[in-house]
């Protein structure tokens, strides 16, 4: 059986699509660190290197109603979910046909029509986001919609986290909060950080359903949430799962990672998510050997695509650099005293 045949089995057809969106996010992943050392891509750059088989497994499973809300280390997570190649790497570039326009850049991915909100630079500060949309879908009475919110195990640590737990469970709001466990909060590792280092017992404490997953297997990612996905939709309120990973690469291309035994990296690479996952599925006969390197060069002509779209897409014009700042002139009447025709106002 090939991963190109028609198949029966949805759980399988999943898993050669989950392993392709891997290697597709490994690509771009490493594209992007050499285009930041060309400096094609300025600023900040955190990479997802290593922690592939979580937003690939996760998102994989959601539907075009569901939203995502992400950090700042997204590229992963938005071309999983649907965000082009192409727009991804155009606003890395900072130029006006990426996903935000060109002003967000690496931190600040956005996409309204595969409802994914970013790409947010303060740890944190987007779980209260994730609760908000959740809460919008449960005001409207939209069953069945869940908001997955990403986020690394350094928000455990910043009060917005205990804000959005305590409201979601308080209003029994669908949404499945995703730990990133991968050990190091930017050079702070965990067992220096939190008393507690068990996180779903900590987030159980709000008496939400939480419960720990190996985040570099696929297939426990998966089954996880399947599970914790049934679980919001069917009504439970919201679900919090601990994804214990690694990133292979320091916290961003400005880190020089002297906290981190090369030891301890080099152990965790033997665990590298895409070799495993693709050898499990050839020893199961679900995969040929050879079908592996056609989906590494599928994703080389993505990502070689999308960089050729980025140099050549226009940066913005400098006449609307002061447009989503300031407010439009045609607008202005609306902050008067002037009387304003309800038919008419937005």
């Amino acid at each position: 059986m090939t991963a190109t045949d028609d198949l029966v089995d949805p759980r399988l057809t999943r898993r050669l699509r989950t392993l392709a969106d891997m290697i597709r996010v490994r690509v771009l992943e490493e594209r992007c660190a050499e285009l930041y050392g060309q400096m094609k891509i300025r600023g900040f750059l955190h990479l997802y290197v290593g922690e592939e088989a979580i937003a690939a497994s996760i998102i994989g499973q959601l539907g075009p109603d569901d939203a995502v809300v992400a950090t700042y280390r997204e590229h992963g997570h938005a071309l999983v979910r649907g965000v082009s190649a192409r727009a991804i790497m155009a606003e890395m570039f900072g130029r006006a046909d990426g996903c935000s326009g060109g002003r967000g850049g690496s931190m600040h991915l956005f996409d309204a029509a595969t409802r994914f909100y970013g790409g947010n630079a303060i740890v944190g500060g987007h779980l209260p986001l994730a609760v908000g949309l959740g809460l919008a879908d449960a005001m409207q009475g939209r069953a069945g919609r869940v908001t997955v919110c990403f986020f690394g195990e350094g928000a455990m640590a910043e009060g917005e986290f205990h804000e959005a737990m305590n409201l979601a469970a308080l209003w029994h709001v669908p949404v499945l909060f995703c730990c990133e466990n991968n050990l190091y909060a930017m050079g702070t590792s965990l067992r220096s950080s939190e008393s507690q280092t068990d996180l779903a017992l900590k987030a159980s404490t709000y008496e939400v359903p939480a419960w720990s997953v190996d985040g570099m297997d696929p297939d426990e990612v998966a089954a996880a949430a399947e599970r914790a996905l049934a679980m919001v939709r069917g009504g439970g309120g919201p679900v919090f799962l601990e994804l214990r990973t690694y990133r292979f690469r320091a916290h961003s291309m400005f880190d020089p990672d002297l906290y981190r035994d090369p030891a301890e990296v080099e152990a965790w690479k033997e665990r590298d998510p895409i070799p495993a996952f693709a050898q499990r599925l050839a020893a199961e006969g679900a995969l040929d050997p050879g079908e592996v390197e056609a989906l590494w060069e599928a994703a080389r002509a993505e990502v070689d695509d999308a960089v050729a779209f980025a140099d050549a897409a226009p940066l913005e014009p400098v006449e609307t650099l002061l447009r989503h700042v300031t407010a439009e002139p045609e607008r202005l009447r609306h902050v008067t005293a002037e009387p304003v025709d309800e038919e008419v106002a937005p």
